[in-house]
């Protein structure tokens, strides 16, 4: 029988240690992914622009509460989402469904088994798209 050189075996072991660590570590949040398509000035009105974008959101993964400088109007396009407005009960979407946030509506978003949406954001120009609030 051939025994380890002790060298051999201190490298076997700590392997199999910084596996077990990399195992036992919680996994971090999925996060959602945004994609802003395009800016428009909006015509005949001054200060404000038209955005069209997505948001793809793999399961179990959440878009904090926000408010938006303007108005979103969107549309599931795939999987489900629970839609999420301060003061009211939580709603669950799925592809074909629509909703609107009016400016300042304090909302959240999250994923169910894994959803994607289109908004179009009527909002001031110039100002972040969306303002974290707690």
């Amino acid at each position: 029988m051939k025994r380890l050189s002790p060298a051999l075996f201190v490298l076997i072991a700590s392997l199999a240690c910084a596996a077990h660590a990399q195992d036992s570590k919680p996994s971090a949040a999925p996060e959602a992914k945004r994609n802003i398509l395009d800016h428009y000035d909006q015509t005949g009105v001054e200060g404000k622009e038209v955005v069209i974008g997505t948001a793809e959101l793999p399961a179990g993964a959440t878009i904090g509460w926000h408010v938006h400088p303007g108005d979103e109007v969107g549309y599931v396009l795939r999987g489900k989402l629970i839609w999420k407005v301060r003061g009211q009960p939580d709603r669950e979407l799925k592809a074909g469904d629509h909703f609107f946030n009016p400016r300042g509506t304090v909302h959240s978003v999250s994923s169910v088994d894994g959803a994607m949406a289109v908004s179009t954001w009527i909002v001031d120009k110039g100002k972040p798209m969306a303002e974290p609030v707690k």
